[in-house]
């Protein structure tokens, strides 16, 4: 019988006859074992390698998902809803990053009939959707009010004006679904953390009335929000105070210095720009506290009510930060301000 001889390098401390093989040695090891044994081996190594196929990938909240890791599932029925069921406008694709949607939470009692769009931070390049949209969900419903998790279109594939485009359509859905959530129309909110704040002051002072003729009932009510919540915000694109990636990303490479001071937020403020409640911290060092203020005193100009809270110390990206010592009392601090002006209970 022919058999081939294979032959490779002794390894350390081999003995060089253990080197040089036989390629039907394998085969003819198992002769000695009955049929039945050999199947059984086969399926068993069958069995391993699937299992080994199916390990799952990592997870995370951070959307889109690096390479090699798979985006987290929305809280038990809370699935994503596309705001526009057709496709979206100017969509460049049928991917999740093509498809604006939300999160709809709703609380078992919402005695103020209140809803907040909710806009997750990331540099208008990414979402932090647990900390800074599902978590923060949670804790409106455990308040008694609604919320909706927005997740918006992102750059460097999308620019502005469609991630406005994407909150506007927000506020309109909820306002539309007004009757079915038991909301009222004029208690829809929209709260933004870093860049998604940078969003809700744009919607909150780039807004229209609606077109009540509109044959898509969604563009019918406006999309002014009656309250704006920013938490560690980006405002403003001076260079002195800006957070340049979320300029980046949003505005692309080199914009046009028209439409940069339009999107510097801070500078668009009128008297008609809605209540505002603001969150940062000293030394952030990632997004200047400068927008904050910048905003703030916006606001004090033009006589529209305002509440600032700057804290000492604390990390940019902190959430609710219910385990940091430091910054755990600002949603207290919300909460209040949301009771004051008839907005929770």
């Amino acid at each position: 019988m022919h058999r081939s001889i294979t032959s490779r390098a002794a390894l350390p401390g081999e003995r060089p006859w253990l080197a040089t093989r036989r390629e039907s040695d394998v085969e003819d090891s198992t002769k000695c074992y009955p049929s039945s044994v050999k199947a059984l081996l086969l399926a068993a190594a069958l069995l391993t390698a699937a299992v080994q196929a199916q390990v799952a990938p990592t997870t995370t909240a951070t959307f889109p998902p690096a390479p090699g890791t798979m985006i987290m599932e929305p809280p038990a029925g809370h699935p994503w809803t596309p705001l526009w069921p057709d496709g979206a406008p100017g969509a460049q694709g049928k991917a999740d990053i093509d498809i604006p949607a939300v999160n709809i939470f709703l609380p078992p009692s919402n005695p103020t009939k209140t809803l907040v769009v909710i806009a997750p931070g990331g540099g208008y390049i990414h979402l932090s959707l647990q900390k800074e949209g599902w978590d923060v969900a949670q804790w409106l419903n455990a308040h008694g009010v609604a919320a909706l998790v927005l997740r918006y279109r992102l750059g460097p594939t999308y620019h502005h004006p469609t991630e406005l485009q994407d909150a506007q359509r927000a506020i309109r859905y909820a306002r539309a679904h007004a009757a079915e959530w038991g909301i009222q129309p004029d208690h829809v909110g929209m709260m933004g953390f870093s860049a998604g704040g940078h969003l809700a002051s744009t919607t909150g002072t780039h807004f229209d009335a609606g077109n009540p003729a509109a044959s898509d009932p969604m563009d019918r009510p406006g999309s002014r929000p009656d309250f704006l919540v920013l938490a560690y915000p980006v405002v403003s694109f001076d260079p002195a105070i800006m957070h340049a990636g979320s300029r980046k990303y949003l505005l692309g490479e080199t914009p046009d210095p028209a439409l940069v001071t339009l999107l510097s937020n801070d500078l668009q403020v009128t008297p008609e720009t809605p209540p505002t409640f603001l969150f940062s911290t000293t030394d952030d060092a990632t997004v200047p506290v400068a927008n904050s203020v910048a905003f703030y005193s916006a606001l004090v100009k033009n006589k529209v009510p305002a509440e600032l809270h700057i804290y000492r110390h604390g990390a940019h990206g902190a959430g609710l930060a219910p385990n940091n010592p430091e910054l755990k009392s600002w949603p207290d601090l919300l909460y209040n301000w949301l009771k004051e002006n008839n907005w929770a209970q």
